[in-house]
Formats: C-alpha cells, structure tokens, sequence
C-alpha cells in the first residue's frame, strides 16, 4: 500500500516534445542555411564576385542622395597632396594656406552659401583627407559653407579631416565610382601641388575634356614653378604626343586670389550668374 504523502515516481528519459518544438528541431539546418537569409541582409552574398555591380551601384546612389538632399548643384574640385603640412617643410606651408584661403574664397563667393532657392553651387569637394584637401575643406567651413570630402578606403587607412561636412563626407571602396563623383558635378578643378595620385586625377579630367566625353571646365594648375618642373608640357608637343592647343586646356596661378580670377575669367558661374542649363545638371562623365 503506498503513502499517501509519498512522491509519485515519473518516468525516466527526456521530455516528449511539443509539435512545435518538433518542427522547429525538424527545419533547423534549413533555417540557418546561408541560402535562407535575406539578401539585403547577408554580408557573405553582398560582398561576393556576383554582387560587384550591385556595390559599384549602391556607392554611387549613397553619396548621389546625400548630395541631392544638401542641395548641391555643382561643384569646385581641389586636388592635391595629403603630405602637405600646415608647417610643413620648404613650400608645404604656402601651398597650405594658399589652399585654405582658396576654399574660403571660393565659398564666400561662388554659390555655396545657397541662393534663393535654397540650391548650392561651387561647393568645394576633395578627397577628403590631410593636407591640401584638409586645407581646402577648412577655408570652406571657415566661410560657413558646407564642403565634400570624398574618401577612399586604402591599404594603410585614410581617415577623413576634420573639416569636411559630416553629412557629406563619403567612402569609397571602388577608385573608379570615387572618381566619377569627384567629376560628374565639377565646374571647375584647382590642382595643387602632389605625387601620383594627384597627377592620376589630374589628367583623367583633362583626357576627359580633351576626348569629348564631358565638357571643358576651368582648371588651374596651382604654382607655375612646381608643375613646369615636374611636368614637361613642351616636350608632349614636341614629341607629338598633344597638341599645341591642349595646354589651353589649363591656366597657372600662384596665389588664391590669382586662381579666382582666372576660373571667372574662363567662365566660371557665380551665384546670379549661373547658366540653368549648365549647373542643374551633372556633367556626363
């Protein structure tokens, strides 16, 4: 006879499962299988070969929205080296606050600051990091304007200055979508002295302009001195290699002021002076 105040004994062995649990057990391999995410949310397919285009695609459209939302119709490219330094050695420090005065000088004047409207022309964009393009984006925030700081992810990482604006400083994985952003608002391009990668930019705009594949904007080859000795213009035209008249394709200034004359001068528009037809629309790069 049992007590009643005795346990009952339950049976040994693991608990029956729900038909849910069950289930649930049952597709688990299927559930967790890389296939089963959604696309826009699996890194693994996005950042595979098949899904090239679509990130070429989804660098341009990012910074294309931004830049649309802040209302930015055109813009003032400025290149040149990341090795200059406020103080730097020899010239570096001129280049600099050359550079610096520039970008305030081009925001006070050329549109950046909004029109009626509410639309920004001129604005000042670079590459986004250290120095000339960290100088050129601080005279526009110096100014009240905002500027572009457009990055690129490297090797040995780049971080974007301080003066770029935050809603319009990008990066960039692809050269190539970097480069057609810097070119496809461009109204004028001021190149300061650099190395290889200011000189790759440098003549892909030129080539553009000089094969017809986007239209001529003003461009200035900032200090004579610097860029006739690097560069032997006279010997391309010797050699055949240019013609005589694409070195019309640029001008030379030694001083911000110069380099603001003279994009005026070659047919820069100005804030209620701006050509509709020109500047609501990007070049075609």
């Amino acid at each position: 006879m049992t007590d009643k105040n005795s346990t009952v004994d339950q049976p040994s062995g693991p608990t029956p499962l729900s038909k849910s649990e069950a289930h649930a057990r049952a597709n688990e391999a299927q559930v967790h299988a890389a296939s089963y995410r959604l696309a826009a949310l699996d890194s693994d397919f996005l950042l595979g070969d098949s899904m090239r285009g679509v990130r070429f695609l989804l660098e341009y459209a990012k910074a294309e929205e931004a830049l649309r939302n802040w209302s930015v119709r055109s813009t003032i490219v400025v290149f040149g080296s990341a090795r200059v330094r406020e103080n730097g050695p020899g010239p570096q420090a001129y280049w600099y606050e050359q550079a610096r005065q520039f970008g305030y000088i081009a925001s006070k004047r050329g549109g950046a600051l909004c029109d009626e409207e509410g639309a920004r022309y001129n604005v000042i964009a670079t590459g986004g990091g250290p120095g000339v393009m960290e100088a050129a984006n601080r005279g526009a925030m110096e100014a009240g304007a905002p500027s572009i700081g457009f990055n690129i992810t490297l090797p040995h990482e780049q971080e974007p200055n301080a003066y770029s604006t935050p809603d319009l400083t990008f990066r960039f994985h692809y050269f190539a979508m970097r480069k057609m952003h810097l070119a496809m608002r461009a109204k004028a391009l001021v190149v300061f002295p650099g190395g290889f990668g200011t000189l790759d930019e440098l003549f892909e705009i030129l080539t553009l302009t000089q094969t017809g594949k986007a239209p001529a904007i003003p461009t200035i080859l900032f200090d004579k001195a610097y860029w006739t000795s690097v560069i032997n213009f006279e010997a391309l035209i010797e050699q055949g290699m240019i013609a005589p008249h694409d070195t019309r394709l640029f001008e030379f200034a030694d001083d911000a002021e110069e380099a603001w004359r003279k994009l005026i001068s070659l047919g820069l528009g100005v804030s209620g002076q701006l050509d509709q037809r020109q500047d609501d629309k990007p070049n075609l790069v």
